[in-house]
């Protein structure tokens, strides 16, 4: 290879070069200058070249955080054409990721417009404008105190700091990352607390171990949260400097529409955004390698944060599912650490131990410079001021010497020799305004004084003394800790998740379960092969007043008021747990998302299909009975009795014992009840037959056993005070009242008192029977009045439902027409709901 050269005589002169020493000159030196001057962070102050020029210039410009923002690209403008030669796009997109609090755990640039999210960038720089953020100020704190060492320029024209004083570990809280030439970085930031604690024991322990600072620092804590699985690789890398950890997503299940569980996620590995997540999804759902998934909605807004929610088919294992979107997107990250900074000028690998020590030795160093600088400060003005206070003490002979003197020199050679001044302070005497000659400024100086020999003191007792030095150091760190630090975002798991919950499959598996209705209109799954268990003594709970078995991924139905079965997938209800001691529908699916109900239609129990389940019997506002055998149809809803016109059914119940008394009690508190062998069971479009004959409408229909149940009853002053007014409530054991034949008028089961005109409430079931009112809360009953016949006492609330904690005894425990209202489509079920959700206790 061979160089031309022009000499002075401008002719020719050719050099030879070797090509291949030129080439390594030549990478070298580029090298050199990607390592050290643009791609690797500072180990002291944790900043790169490019990021520290940024901050000490909009220090430098007064863009401080009490002042207005300005335009990013002003600011670019200034570094790049004072500090930082290498194009504004790489000032730019430094400005931008300190500005980022995704990026950043502690941002020190505040930016104001678009700078961007974590799936797209940000505006260009002349739309977006900034200023510094307030750590930033202890960043650059001290550097007008000769605490850091200055250098020229690109140019030589300006000098710049080669490190800022940084009053807290940056390379540790914001972490770095960066890829130079043969060499890259990337350290996770951490939590400031958590590494000032660390700090401050290193302080206090100089020799202090690895394991015990793990104690104060136990892992990374990412701006954007999330659950970091595993320690190993994190305790690797705090040791050696490389290590890696996984970063997981925080997920739950939760209900997001009323017919479909969903994964909700609030929180996303480090630098991860949601639209990445939604791609990748999107593009296993279409490639078929996941299933299940219905659609996938980002609903992330800067009031609530991020909000990606994912909707689970019915019939799919949200958990199950969950898992394999951990293992297939990046729901579950890894970030490698490899912390290498610069130190001394020399790239090197550092553990946490190491990173901390150079922090501290930095920190301790800035701390004396500043010191001796503010001592030197305090001394000079000392000399001054005792100088100053010699002079007035005599102050008719200074100023006499002042006017006799030709001129300063002459008078400054007269005072240094009259009243023993040096050269500064006679100076500093000629300089003197004459408004400080006044008494009051002698006082003003002699208090000066006293606080300059205090304070001077004060600052050689930290120069001399190593161990008040690293108190001040201490001190400080607190008081940034205390006014910038947060809690921990990032959640510590010591290992990953269980193997069996990683292989779970995919859909729910048709497992037996069984199916509650409660009387405020829930309806729950239970997924259990057994029998229910009964609530034992507990009473504070929505009563369930109808249950049914099915299977998970079978069919149940709903009975209606309009004599409607409807067919339900029991899929599409919230499998919640069952206790040691009773069902609970708390957290169940309501019914209005379910079933599409006519005005003024109600629920009244819930139905096995299985085909070969027992019949049903039902029975009319008219006083007609009917038992038939369901039959399964192709369709959502069908008919199981013939209603005349102006009536309809007030209760259901499953027929899985013979033998059971079918009841019927009326507004005229007329009660009658007959075995159910009474009835012969008719085909689905049958109207039944007479069950009761009375004058008045029948408020309740149901089936109990003969012995040990019990007959709940409640007069008030009319029909219309159902559920509005208390009324006297009697609760009477069911043997006191004796059979009669189908057909007849039944015998009286409450005395009115007086104001009382009807029954508005009645319950026959098995015992021992829990009340609840409208808004789920448990109403206790009287105890039981042996009088058939006799009055009732008085309530303290309208009671909604009664049903036997002997859950399973009796299937279908209906609730009377004053107490169904709850279940009507025609009125507010959402009403009901609240009150439930801002009780939860009541259902747990």
């Amino acid at each position: 290879m061979t160089k031309k050269t022009v000499d002075d005589d401008f002719t020719e002169n050719i050099i030879d070069v070797d090509v291949s020493r030129e080439m390594e000159n030549s990478f070298l030196e580029y090298a050199y200058s990607v390592i050290y001057s643009r791609a690797l962070p500072d180990a002291r102050d944790g900043l790169k070249p490019v990021q520290r020029r940024i901050l000490y210039t909009m220090g430098d410009m007064g863009v401080r955080p009490d002042r207005p923002h300005v335009k990013s690209a002003r600011v670019v403008g200034q570094v790049m054409g004072q500090l930082h030669p290498h194009g504004d796009a790489a000032i730019y997109d430094a400005l931008v990721r300190t500005a980022q609090p995704w990026a950043m755990r502690l941002p020190l640039v505040d930016g104001h417009g678009n700078f961007g999210s974590l799936d797209a960038g940000p505006a260009a720089m002349r739309y977006t404008e900034c200023r510094m953020a307030p750590p930033a100020l202890t960043m650059i704190d001290g550097l007008d105190e000769d605490t850091v060492d200055f250098e020229p320029n690109y140019d030589g024209k300006e000098t710049e700091p080669s490190v800022l004083p940084a009053a807290f570990p940056n390379l540790l809280v914001n972490g770095a990352s960066g890829i130079a030439v043969g060499m890259a970085t990337n350290i996770p930031p951490h939590n400031l607390v958590e590494v000032v604690a660390a700090l401050r024991h290193m302080l206090d322990h100089p020799n202090a171990d690895l394991d015990e600072i793990m104690r104060f620092v136990p892992g990374p804590d990412l701006p954007t949260g999330g659950r970091i699985i595993g320690l190993d690789g994190i305790a690797d890398a705090y040791c050696t400097g490389r290590g890696s950890f996984k970063i997981r997503a925080t997920a739950r299940i939760e209900k997001v529409s009323p017919r479909r569980r969903g994964i909700v996620v609030t929180e996303l590995p480090y630098m991860v955004g949601p639209e990445r997540i939604i791609d990748q999804i999107k593009t296993l759902v279409q490639s078929k390698k996941i299933t299940g998934i219905a659609d996938v909605k980002d609903l992330t807004d800067l009031t609530n944060g991020t909000r990606l929610v994912i909707e689970v088919k019915n019939g799919i294992n949200p958990e199950a599912l969950l898992e394999r979107l951990y293992k297939l997107t990046k729901l579950e990250d890894s970030f490698a650490i490899n912390a290498v900074s610069l130190v001394e000028g020399q790239p090197r690998t550092l553990g946490l131990l190491e990173m901390l020590q150079v922090y501290l030795d930095h920190r301790l160093d800035v701390t004396l410079r500043r010191t001796k600088f503010q001592l030197n400060k305090a001394q000079d003005r000392l000399h001054l001021v005792e100088g100053l206070l010699l002079a007035i003490v005599d102050i008719d002979d200074v100023i006499a010497i002042i006017r006799s003197s030709e001129d300063a020199a002459a008078a400054r050679t007269r005072l240094m020799g009259t009243f023993d001044l040096d050269e500064v302070q006679a100076n500093y005497i000629l300089d003197m305004q004459l408004r400080r000659l006044t008494k009051f400024s002698t006082i003003e100086l002699e208090s000066e004084r006293d606080e300059l020999r205090e304070r001077i003191e004060g600052l050689t007792l930290i120069v001399n003394d190593k161990a008040e030095l690293r108190r001040v150091v201490s001190g400080e760190l607190v008081e940034v800790s205390s006014k910038y630090g947060t809690p921990r975002r990032t959640v510590l798991l010591g290992a990953a998740p269980s193997v069996a919950a990683a292989s779970a499959p995919l859909e729910v598996p048709d497992d037996p379960c069984w199916v509650l209705l409660s009387a405020t209109g829930l309806l729950a799954r239970i997924d259990t092969a057994d029998g229910l268990p009964s609530d034992g003594d507990r009473a504070t709970h929505d009563v369930i007043i109808s249950s049914a078995r099915t299977t998970a991924r079978g069919d149940f139905g709903i009975i209606t008021s309009a004599g409607r079965l409807v067919r339900v997938h029991a899929v599409e209800l919230a499998s919640l747990p069952i206790t040691a001691t009773a069902p609970s529908v708390a957290g169940g699916t309501p019914l209005a998302d379910l079933v599409g109900l006519e005005k003024g239609e109600r629920a009244l129990a819930v139905t096995s299909l299985s085909g070969a389940g027992p019949s049903l019997a039902l029975g009319t506002r008219n006083g007609i009975v009917k038992r038939v055998n369901p039959e399964l149809l192709g369709k959502e809803s069908w008919e199981v009795i013939g209603l005349k016109n102006g009536d309809e059914v007030v209760g259901a119940v499953e027929m899985g014992d013979e033998d059971l008394e079918l009841c019927f009690v009326t507004q005229g508190a007329a009660l009658l009840h007959f075995p159910a062998s009474a009835v012969r069971p008719q085909g689905r479009s049958g109207g039944g037959v007479a069950g009761i004959k009375a004058k008045d409408p029948v408020i309740f229909f149901g089936a109990a056993p003969r012995r040990g149940s019990s007959v709940v009853t409640v007069a008030a002053s009319s029909p219309a005070a159902a559920g509005k007014e208390p009324g006297s409530i009697k609760l009477t054991p069911f043997d006191q009242y004796p059979p009669k034949g189908r057909a007849t008028g039944g015998m009286r089961c409450q005395r009115f008192l007086k104001g009382e005109t009807a029954l508005v409430f009645a319950w026959i079931g098995p015992d021992p029977a829990v009340a609840c009112a409208a808004s789920g809360v448990p109403i206790e009953l009287p105890a039981p009045n042996m009088r058939r016949d006799g009055s009732g006492d008085q309530g303290r609330q309208p009671i909604l439902a009664v049903g036997s904690r002997r859950h399973g005894s009796n299937k279908g425990n209906p609730v009377s027409d004053g107490s169904n209202d709850a279940l009507d489509s025609g009125d507010p079920l959402s009403t009901n709901e609240k009150q439930i959700d801002s009780q939860p206790e009541l259902f747990s």
